[in-house]
């Protein structure tokens, strides 16, 4: 009986482009004249209204073999930022403490297991939704998007030694992050530009959208809980338990081959970093939060120094008890300044590499290694990598096939055409269906703010309907598909550090999203008939 299988990622994305590029002969060319307005404090560019003109096609045939190129430089910050991840945790990986990590954090965990509440409610369970609410919230505040990547590896190899697989890994940090973000509560990158082009006051509506956040929120957790647990219960059930043995072996060479010793150069590596930190501390005494550039920021006092004071403490802590332990204490530091940075300083992927790239580096260095021996191993944790970076630039194709066909806007045109003949709860559903399906292209919340906002946030009045459901229905649609867009650098980097074949996750993930994106929908119809504060 012929059984099928599952292509390769890249074979899955680059039949995307070749359905991009047939797309190309069949919908008519279309362009939207640009202007720049000052948004939020930034200058964009944003859709003239009423200024669409067809223009003439551009069928893109041998340039489906060149749309990897024009991808791979589309996707180049992303790409650059997953082989730096690559490198650094491999460095990392190899001084085995994020395994000694997470075996004593699994051994503390059972502790609690005589409370009969905890043992109840399993300390596992409490533990990933925890876990989730956490990525949750970074992802409705700020966005939280790239910086899934940097914990991957880390909830894989947690979710594994708890006796799952590692599409829980992937739920714990990746799709709660993206659950938030649909269920966006502050973020300035979507919500915050969105309000902005509609012409509302940054906050509105803020009540019910931590309600939204909040369902879905909790309905995310109880998937992953539930199927942790069947998981659990049969492990042969997962339908990557084959690909998990990469994992499995990880974890059973681990205990092994870890040795407890502290270098002594590692103290000094201690040093080096204080320093770096005192000086950080010294230049930014006070550091600020601002989620709404037009309002004032909001003082989160000295938090440098007190992170600086912290490192010192956790440092000399650690080192006295194991060289592991000072690694987990770089990496910990590592996570927090990425926060700080991120919410604090406007950090992006530039900076955010930085901080790997030295995590990676003082890591080797405190290992006792030398500067070949920790180049080399950069090397091998940036080749480990390569595959999803070429899936990355694959994934940039579809983008660039349909941008350089000029389809992009007249698919816009013809939505917005349809929703001027629609009634009110017809009208904010085709909005939200078509932001949910242009997701799956353009991933950049951004971007699709720019490019939608400015054209459906003046049909609210003819359609007698809140210009806060069109931000509503934006917000919604601009999260939900995120979790299988094809052109999701993101998606494409989590993958291949999971070692997960896109169509195995689609096949996951794909019923539960669709439940997703029906209670999105719901939570979009008392925005149309029903008078909520801000709405």
């Amino acid at each position: 009986m012929f059984k099928f299988k599952i292509p390769h990622n890249i074979v899955i994305v680059f039949s995307i482009i070749l359905i991009a590029s047939v797309l190309t002969w069949i919908v008519p060319g279309g362009k939207y004249e640009r202007k720049m307005v000052n948004i939020n404090g930034t200058e964009r560019s944003v859709i003239v209204d009423n200024s669409f003109k067809y223009v003439e096609n551009q069928p893109q045939t041998w340039h489906v073999f060149s749309a990897f190129y024009s991808g791979f430089i589309k996707m180049s910050k992303i790409i650059v930022f997953i082989l730096i991840l690559g490198g650094a945790f491999w460095i990392v990986n190899e001084t085995k403490a994020i395994d000694t990590g997470i075996l004593s954090f699994v051994g503390f965990t059972k502790k609690f297991e005589t409370n009969s509440l905890i043992k109840k409610l399993g300390v596992n369970n409490i533990v990933m939704s925890l876990i989730m609410i956490l990525f949750s919230i970074f992802g409705a505040v700020f966005g939280m998007s790239e910086e899934t990547l940097a914990f991957t590896v880390i909830f894989i190899q947690l979710s594994i030694s708890m006796g799952y697989d590692s599409l829980v890994g992937v739920g714990l940090c990746y799709f709660a992050a993206h659950i938030g973000f649909a269920g966006a509560i502050i973020n300035p990158f979507t919500l915050g530009i969105a309000q902005d082009i509609a012409q509302l006051p940054q906050g509105s509506g803020f009540a019910y959208r931590v309600l939204c956040w909040a369902i879905l929120t909790f309905l995310g957790i109880i998937f992953i809980l539930w199927y942790a647990r069947k998981v659990k219960k049969n492990p042969q059930k997962s339908i990557v338990y084959e690909d998990d043995n990469y994992w499995r072996g990880k974890a059973a060479e681990k205990i092994e081959t870890t040795e407890n010793f502290t270098p002594k150069i590692a103290w000094l590596v201690a040093g080096v970093l204080t320093v770096v930190m005192c000086i950080f501390a010294y230049r930014n005494p006070f550091s600020t939060i601002s989620f709404d550039p037009s309002s004032p920021a909001m003082s989160i006092g000295p938090i440098l120094p007190i992170l600086t004071g912290l490192f010192v403490i956790f440092s000399i802590y650690s080192l006295r008890k194991s060289f592991q332990y000072f690694v987990l204490t770089i990496f910990g530091f590592t996570i927090l300044y990425l926060v700080v940075g991120s919410l604090s300083y406007q950090w992006g992927l530039a900076e955010i590499s930085a901080l790997f790239l030295a995590m990676g580096v003082s890591t080797g260095i405190a290992a006792n290694k030398t500067n070949t021996q920790v180049t080399k191993l950069f090397v091998e944790g940036a080749k480990d990598i390569v595959s999803v970076v070429l899936v990355a630039g694959f994934a940039g194709g579809i983008i660039v096939t349909l941008e350089n066909g000029q389809i992009i806007d007249t698919i816009l045109h013809s939505v917005v055409d349809l929703l001027n003949g629609a009634g009110q709860l017809a009208a904010v559903s085709i909005m939200y269906l078509f932001q949910s399906t242009l997701n799956l292209i353009i991933t950049s919340g951004s971007a699709k703010a720019l490019l939608t906002m400015p054209l459906m946030a003046p049909l609210a009045e003819p359609l007698e309907i809140s210009r806060q459901s069109i931000v509503m229905a934006f917000q919604l649609g601009a999260g939900f598909t995120d979790i299988i867009s094809p052109t999701s650098g993101v998606l494409v980097g989590v993958l291949g550090i999971s070692r997960i074949s896109y169509g195995k996750w689609v096949k996951w993930i794909l019923p539960f999203l669709i439940f997703l994106m029906l209670v999105g929908w719901l939570l979009l119809v008392p925005t149309v008939f029903m008078k909520i504060n801000g709405f």
